[in-house]
């Protein structure tokens, strides 16, 4: 059967005005149009729907027995098809998926979990670790928010440049660097490194920018994350260049020290990916601009959250 929506509007219309013109004027089109449309509602449905009784019509059994739920599903239809942009946070009840860098998440997290409860207390972020290999989470709608150093490539992920910060070394209280008047780039590649990579990977942007000087670095190990690589270099004299922004803070707790990239390198961004079946989601629209304000500058949204 062919069916048109258009047929279920005429038909509300028509059971509650009770007669072809007020149906007409409720729906703005004309009289003889609506008579159309109740002949062709009347060949469909096989009933009369409205009858003639003197000068007024009545609506048949049938009709009336249709009546509330005609109604209802013109209601949801218009739900569909139409939904509403508003945004109740008060009531909003759903939980988020966020498959954030582990540095991110402890960095920007709180920040954005506290700004979440103050706006809608419904709501519950599951963050959830990066995997050692590419994942199609974001396309599969299993995760809604990804944020680490990586632009993506599929048409279909967007993906905004929340923020970048330079590459700092870290390194022990009493480390060799330390106590040198200046920390050259022969210097930083003669001592030993230790990388962060989920991968494992040995080998990164910064042994290509080594190289254009004539230097090569000796990488003795990998950690899975940079909090596990601070945890090598306090007990060692390894070295971990990582983004200033996002280790500060961890690393200045565990008595860390510091030290500025003796080359240029370029600075490590950070973006905020999606699938773009979220684009125009109302909730979904919400957080993202939460997760920029909280990565970019999680301590602005710390204030914001304890207003």
């Amino acid at each position: 059967m062919q069916l048109d929506l258009n047929l279920l509007a005429a038909l509300d219309a028509l059971l509650e005005e009770g007669s072809v013109a007020g149906a007409a004027e409720r729906l703005h089109v004309t009289a003889p149009a609506m008579s159309r449309s109740l002949g062709r509602i009347r060949r469909t449905t096989g009933d009369q729907i409205l009858v003639r009784t003197g000068r007024t019509m009545t609506p048949t059994p049938y009709a009336i027995a249709v009546r509330e739920q005609v109604h209802d599903l013109l209601q949801q239809v218009q739900g569909v098809l139409a939904p509403s942009r508003e945004l109740d946070l008060a009531t909003l009840e759903r939980t988020f998926t966020l498959r954030w860098h582990d540095a991110l998440v402890a960095l920007s997290g709180p920040a954005l979990l506290a700004a979440v409860r103050r706006q809608a207390p419904g709501v519950r972020l599951r963050f959830i670790a990066e995997s050692s290999v590419d994942t199609p989470e974001l396309r599969r709608g299993e995760v809604d928010l990804a944020a680490n150093a990586d632009r993506p490539t599929a048409p279909e992920i967007h993906a905004d440049r929340v923020t970048e910060t330079h590459h700092v070394i870290v390194v022990r209280r009493d480390h060799p660097l330390t106590r040198v008047r200046t920390v050259t780039a022969a210097r930083y590649a003669a001592a030993e490194h230790i990388t962060v990579s989920r991968r494992g990977r040995l080998g990164n942007a910064l042994d290509d920018a080594l190289a254009r000087l004539g230097h090569t670095r000796r990488v003795v190990a990998t950690a899975p994350t940079e909090g596990a690589a601070f945890e090598f270099v306090r007990g060692s004299d390894l070295l971990v260049t990582v983004p200033e922004s996002t280790t500060r803070s961890a690393a200045t707790h565990l008595g860390l020290v510091l030290l500025p990239l003796p080359f240029d390198l370029p600075p490590a961004s950070v973006y905020l990916s999606w699938h773009q079946r979220y684009d125009t989601d109302p909730a979904h629209m919400w957080l993202r601009d939460l997760a920029r304000t909280a990565l970019a500058d999680p301590a602005k949204a710390s204030c914001q959250a304890a207003r």
